[in-house]
């Protein structure tokens, strides 16, 4: 959400700020970022489908001189953070100022009949195939464009419920919904197709490109479904149209990251045990869980502590089909040092790799990094490599006396028990780096790419710094 801190920032201000952001997700030891791309039916990026966001300029259709994906992208890769391109597929925004607001060639100005006003929001309707056709041809538009690492949904498929009104879809109910004798069962299928077409069409054109959602961390209570979660609030199923257990079982999504923005003891919905009703959902499925944590709430009565976060990673952590997690929003992270220090200190002291992504191959689609360099002076060592156009980053790491010999005997058992995460110094785009941790069990460096897949290539030569 950098870009709707303060629209109409010139093109260097706007540049400067993530620039920043990035540069601190770097230093929390992050592997991935989520840039907001897509907020409203409009584009943080040069499109020819739907208008520049407002947040931009501050007027919707406003060009701000540049594109901020391509932009983002670029400087995401070359600091070794995966970028994933974050989008709502149906919602328009605010009845004001959004809607109030549009350009002539936005695509529901062009397409008044996609529109249902519900509440205060404005959203396309899902029913229309039209609308579906169109969203995922929007979202292929990026993906096809755009080097991103992966393409997000949130939490906004059919609206949340609104008391007294009901989502206006009957001239869509009645031309399309012939097959279902139930219109709640017609939504879930709509969103259900939607998925279905952009997860197969992001696997026919790039496949290392991860596609997942972060739902409303209820998908159904155990009162109305047995095999529901121990918990009583808001079902996405029902109330949302939106059935991440299907998803998940026909592996529509590659991962899943609901939403459990609750404390331990919760009585709605425990935190422990929602992160175990999840993993038993994703077990054997092959897609990956990662949780979202509501960052936003430090600082506050139920979040006031600083271990809070971290204590809630302890525990899923433990569990063995949490592969991660993803916090919403970085804002908060900055704005919390203490809470951001325990974390870091308790689970982030070390740089990661970027998840890999199945590619269906038996090897790296990457061979082994050349050309490496090393020199230490005074605890300060410069690596350098050459580019290999393959990579899509480059992982280094400092190794003591043992582990260069480890390294270096060419064992690939030994190697991999080498490149341990702790002796991870960073992951890059770039072709060299400046490591200010060599100290006196410095032995020597090694340099892994990484392709597109983010699979880790294999071993070349090692650079012994020692004297």
């Amino acid at each position: 959400d950098v870009y709707k801190r303060q629209p109409g920032l010139s093109e260097q201000e706007q540049k400067d700020e993530l620039d920043a952001w990035l540069d601190d997700a770097v230093d929390m030891n992050l592997n991935s970022v989520f840039l907001h791309a897509r907020p409203t039916a409009d584009a943080v990026y040069d499109s020819d489908m739907e208008p520049w966001a407002r947040y931009l300029t501050g007027e919707q259709g406003g060009d701000p001189g540049y594109d901020p994906l391509e932009y983002a992208v670029e400087q995401a890769h070359e600091r070794g953070l995966e970028m994933h391109a974050w989008f709502n597929p149906y919602r328009i925004g605010l009845l004001e100022p959004d809607l109030e607001n549009l350009t002539d060639d936005h695509p529901v100005s062009q397409n008044p009949e996609w529109l249902v006003e519900h509440g205060n929001e404005a959203y396309v309707d899902p029913g229309n195939p039209e609308v579906r056709e169109w969203v995922t041809g929007v979202i292929m538009d990026v993906v096809e464009r755009y080097d991103v690492d992966g393409m997000h949904f949130d939490d906004f498929f059919y609206p949340y419920p609104v008391e007294g009104e009901e989502f206006g879809d009957d001239a869509m109910w009645e031309a399309h919904g012939g097959d279902f004798d139930q219109r709640e069962d017609w939504r879930r299928d709509n969103v259900d197709q939607l998925m279905r077409d952009v997860h197969g069409q992001i696997q026919e054109t790039k496949p290392w490109v991860s596609f997942g959602v972060s739902p409303f961390g209820i998908w159904r209570n155990d009162s109305t479904d047995d095999s529901g979660s121990p918990s009583s609030g808001l079902q996405s199923y029902d109330d949302q149209f939106a059935d991440t257990r299907t998803w998940i079982e026909e592996g529509t999504i590659d991962y899943v990251a609901p939403q459990l923005y609750w404390e331990r003891g919760f009585e709605t919905a425990d935190y422990e045990q929602m992160t175990d009703w999840w993993a038993n959902e994703v077990e054997g499925t092959g897609v990956e869980l990662y949780i979202g944590q509501g960052a936003y709430r430090l600082g506050s009565d139920d979040w006031s502590d600083d271990d809070a976060l971290s204590a809630q990673l302890d525990y899923s952590a433990e569990n063995e089909q949490v592969v991660g997690d993803i916090y919403f929003s970085i804002k908060d992270m900055r704005e919390n040092e203490a809470a951001v220090d325990e974390l870091l200190n308790s689970h982030y002291d070390r740089p990661a790799l970027p998840p890999q992504v199945d590619s269906g191959q038996d090897a790296p689609q990457v061979g082994a990094v050349q050309g490496l360099d090393a020199s230490v002076e005074d605890g300060t060592a410069q690596v350098s490599w050459d580019a290999d156009e393959d990579a899509r980053f480059y992982a280094v790491y400092r190794l003591a006396e043992d582990a260069v010999e480890s390294v270096a005997g060419g064992d690939p058992e030994e190697q991999c028990a080498a490149l341990t995460q702790e002796n991870l110094v960073e992951v890059t785009g770039r072709t060299g780096v400046t490591d200010g941790g060599a100290d006196g069990e410095t032995a020597g460096y090694v340099v892994t790419a990484l392709d597109d897949h983010r699979a880790e290539g294999p071993v070349g030569e090692v650079v012994d710094v020692r004297g």
